[in-house]
């Protein structure tokens, strides 16, 4: 990682020199806009409304226009404000960690100690988790003034700009105004479904499909080019069945548990989790409206098993 900035963490008397770098990169494949006709790049570039000129990145100055009057504002201009010149993260607060509202935080930075002894850093971090506090910061980067939260993730002091106040919209929604009756029973079911799905978040675990299924449709197509058939690459994929119209909610939470028990009974099985939970469905109905429809699904539910125990075998 490369450092993107270089200051201070000041609170009281305290200097805590540091290295600044972004927590976060992206992995989303990179792509361009094209024409679809003939394939040919587009490109945008920066144009003068004057003389039609392309002007270069450096020539670029940023202006202020108030409706009467426009004011350039130079490089150097910006560069002369006090809080741009300012390389210091000044501590103003330390607050409780509950407090910093997750809608608010932004984007993460890892601070890294950059003197010849890391005590003051440790001792920082160290009376954070102590004190299970959050500190609140105020500094100044790519010409901005930023507010953030200093925090600990590990052995690093992380830290995580915030939204301004008015930055954060407000939500109001007439429908919630509304009055509305939840029962004993109906709160007792959704309790059970979220205990159903109970577990220790690991964020490993989970894969950003889209850009896997992206790879995947761009390798295809520099090997076989534009005559590729998408079909044959990721095949006809549709939407599972609901199961049909749901009722009401306490049919829908109970289904929902008895669906979540079985996946996780079956788990560690050659049972397959979806299996369960369909085979139930047809019992709860009149048995004359569903007999049908239970032998039409029995085939398809019982042809798996068939496959594993010729495997076994």
């Amino acid at each position: 990682m490369r450092a993107i900035w270089k200051g201070a963490l000041t609170f009281g008397l305290v200097n805590v020199p540091v290295k600044v770098y972004s927590a976060t990169e992206d992995h989303d494949v990179s792509l361009h806009q094209v024409h679809a006709a003939d394939g040919g790049r587009i490109r945008y570039q920066r144009i003068c409304e004057i003389d039609g000129e392309v002007v270069p990145f450096q020539d670029i100055d940023k202006a202020y226009d108030d409706g009467d009057k426009t004011v350039v504002l130079t490089k150097e201009d910006l560069a002369s404000l006090p809080s741009e010149k300012s390389r210091e993260i000044d501590v103003v607060e330390f607050v409780p960690s509950e407090q910093v509202d997750l809608l608010t935080l932004d984007k993460a930075y890892y601070l890294e100690p950059d003197s010849a002894s890391p005590k003051a850093y440790v001792l920082l971090r160290k009376t954070l988790e102590q004190t299970d506090r959050t500190a609140i910061v105020r500094f100044s980067l790519r010409q901005k003034t930023r507010l953030a939260a200093l925090r600990v993730r590990g052995d690093v002091l992380v830290l995580q700009t915030l939204l301004w106040a008015d930055e954060v919209r407000e939500a109001a929604f007439p429908s919630l105004d509304e009055t509305v009756r939840i029962s004993a029973k109906e709160l007792e079911l959704s309790a059970s479904l979220v205990e159903s799905f109970a577990s220790d978040f690991d964020p490993t675990e989970f894969a950003d499909e889209y850009q896997e299924e992206l790879r995947i449709l761009i390798d295809a197509k520099l090997e076989k080019g534009d005559a590729l058939d998408t079909s044959e690459t990721f095949g006809d994929r549709e939407d599972e069945e609901t199961g049909g119209e749901v009722i009401d909610l306490m049919a829908a939470l109970r289904a929902s548990v008895e669906r979540s028990r079985a996946a996780r009974e079956g788990k560690g099985t050659d049972a397959a989790p979806a299996a369960k939970p369909t085979a139930k469905k047809p019992a709860a109905k009149t048995a004359e409206k569903s007999a049908s429809k239970t032998a039409a699904k029995k085939p398809a539910a019982k042809k798996p098993a068939a496959k594993k125990t010729a495997k076994a075998s």
